[in-house]
């Protein structure tokens, strides 16, 4: 059983100390200038109001991308956003912690203590300054840039124009390699708390996003921050402290062992969960695969997020199952291993492992049933589930996680995994990659995989010269990105779709490889084939017709077979708008500025 001691954050006063803290807790009483500027402690407690931005996956984490299918369309991607009159992501307060990091900046030379001591907290601080305007910046493209802070006095600040993203970003930069020089390493930092490697992962998806971005929409100097995004992974590659762990599979069905309660069935094999099980560990602060956590502490701060991954109103796109590889290493359209998607049972075999390891499935253990493992050996088709397909990446089958906001094993906030996938990436976009690389980076990540229900035993590795994949075109024929890229990149891309999924990151992606042609792919919003096998296999189960009512489309699929697939909506389907790379800015802060602030192309 996990034991947890707490730091608890009253005002002005620390109570208690520990190996575990919880640290985006924040003060119930607000702070003041009086006599506040006068220690490191005080210091400290002003970052500690930090922790809370620091996000973490939720069960609707991509509903904006090609990934997830929202039960109701997203309103964005299918163009039926409007310029908003307020607030919209530039409103004071949305601004509020970038003002709070300049402030400390302004007061923190009234402590006087260990200069290295100060400098850790202003790393903290320059950190989350950094954290906020790359935030910005991904929303908005320019923003302002300021350092000092503010009063109202300051009119050439307040309605100064917008400082052009790339100089925003190395201001970003700037901020984060201080805090990597000043941030204690590891094993001299509170646990849940910044350290130095945590700055330099933040560092190295920074110099990625930046890089990519400028690289396909034909702007100079681009390889300078993919050389810099190399840099500082291989920094923490060197540094020994981290590895894509294979954890004792706490949850597998053995040979025997019940698999769906109502129908009596049972596995025919073992079949480990190593992939998931890093996603449901109660205590992540001694993972190797763990950079920093967010700690979760019962009664003090839990989350809800087991219990709300099985009930999201949000289903995966047909798009991004039909994504993993067989587990031969081949995609689908190539391998002789793929079973089809003509029935729920079999549409998940010989796949990567972490298809099952993530998607509902008969081999994913869901709840407890009288103390055995159970699992969902269909999901629902209805508004929980649109698509028929279910992400169950963070589902804990313990009774306990399930319950209302009692979620209480950690999650990752840095996770060394998207280390390998940038230096993977970075390398290959520079057309430096070598073999070694991908076998200390995106390969390491398919060892994880390794398991006996494997050929060989093991996941197929990737090589320099992978086969093209059919797939690279939609099923209009298209190039999926809006324009073709190499093998190995459409590979390296596809590796970090799969490993990250659910986790935040693909939108962000698509925007910065300038691909929202993306989106246009039928099935990024279409669901499981609904074939006579497979409505056969679902009215059984649910001893109804649960296809009564629910819209189908046919489609010509790769395979040049006429299908009909579940088509969650009726309205047309979606059509990029270049615009959509870019928040709009709130009509009342156009107004505001004076003629400062421009609005965003398109809008």
């Amino acid at each position: 059983m996990k034991t947890k001691h707490l730091l608890y954050i009253i005002t002005l006063l620390s109570l208690g100390t520990s190996c575990k803290k919880v640290l985006d807790r924040s003060p119930q009483d607000a702070i003041t200038d009086l006599n506040f500027w006068k220690s490191v402690d005080n210091l400290k407690l002003y970052c500690n109001n930090f922790y809370e931005r620091l996000s973490v996956p939720t069960s609707t984490s991509e509903n904006q991308s090609d990934n997830s299918v929202p039960n109701t369309p997203n309103s964005f991607l299918y163009n039926q956003t409007v310029v908003p009159a307020n607030n919209g992501g530039w409103a004071s307060g949305d601004w509020q912690y970038i003002r709070n990091a300049n402030y400390f900046l302004t007061h923190y030379q009234e402590v006087v203590d260990d200069p290295a001591v100060i400098n850790q907290y202003v790393g903290e601080i320059k950190f989350f300054r950094a954290y906020e305007y790359f935030n910005k910046v991904k929303s908005f493209g320019d923003v302002p840039w300021i350092n000092k802070d503010l009063n109202t006095n300051d009119s050439s600040f307040l309605y100064q124009s917008r400082t052009a993203r790339q100089i925003v970003i190395d201001s970003v930069i700037a901020d984060l390699n201080f805090a990597v020089t000043n941030l204690p390493t590891p094993d001299k930092a509170e646990l849940g708390r910044l350290h130095k490697y945590a700055a330099l992962q933040m560092l190295a998806r920074v110099n990625l996003y930046q890089g990519t971005w400028m690289k396909y929409r034909n702007i100079s100097g681009w390889q300078v921050y993919l050389n810099n995004a190399v840099d500082a992974a291989k920094q923490m590659m060197q540094s020994n402290l981290y590895a894509i762990p294979k954890p004792t599979a706490l949850s597998y069905y053995k040979n025997g062992d019940l698999v769906d309660a109502k129908t009596g069935t049972h596995a025919a094999r073992d079949y480990p969960l190593y992939y998931r099980e890093q996603f449901i560990t109660e205590d992540l602060t001694t993972n190797k695969e763990c950079v920093m956590p967010k700690i979760y502490v019962l009664d003090v701060l839990t989350s809800g997020l087991s219990r709300t991954v099985g009930e999201p109103n949000v289903g995966v796109s047909k798009d991004l199952i039909e994504d993993f590889l067989c587990d031969d290493g081949l995609p689908i359209a190539l391998s002789s291993r793929y079973k089809g998607d003509d029935s729920a049972a079999i549409e998940f075999l010989n796949r990567d492992p972490r298809l099952r390891n993530m998607i509902d499935n008969r081999f994913l253990p869901s709840n407890m049933n009288n103390g055995n493992l159970v699992s969902n050996y269909l999901s629902p088709i209805s508004s929980s589930t649109p698509t028929g397909y279910l992400a169950y990446k963070f589902r804990s089958p313990i009774t306990k996680q399930n319950e209302a906001n009692q979620t209480t094993y950690d999650m990752f906030v840095f996770r060394y995994a998207e280390v390998l996938l940038i230096y993977a990436e970075a390398l290959a976009e520079l057309g430096t990659i070598t073999q070694a690389d991908l076998d200390n980076s995106i390969n390491l990540l398919r060892a994880r995989l390794d398991e006996p229900s494997l050929p060989d035993g093991k996941m197929a590795r990737l090589t320099l010269n992978p086969p093209a994949d059919p797939n690279a075109t939609t099923i209009n024929g298209k190039p999926r990105y809006g324009y073709a890229v190499t093998p190995l990149i459409y590979e390296i891309r596809r590796e970090r779709r799969i490993e990250l999924a659910f986790e935040g990151f693909r939108w962000d992606d698509i925007v910065r490889w300038n691909a929202g042609k993306l989106i246009e792919n039928p099935k990024t919003v279409y669901g499981i084939v609904a074939s006579q096998n497979v409505r056969n296999e679902y009215n059984s189960y649910y001893n109804s017709n649960v296809f009564t009512g629910v819209n189908l489309k046919t489609i010509t699929d790769w395979d040049g077979k006429n299908k009909q697939v579940i088509a969650p909506y009726t309205i047309p389907m979606r059509v990029w708008n270049d615009k959509l790379y870019l928040n709009p800015i709130p009509q009342d802060q156009i107004n505001l500025g004076k003629g400062a602030l421009t609005q965003n192309p398109g809008w």
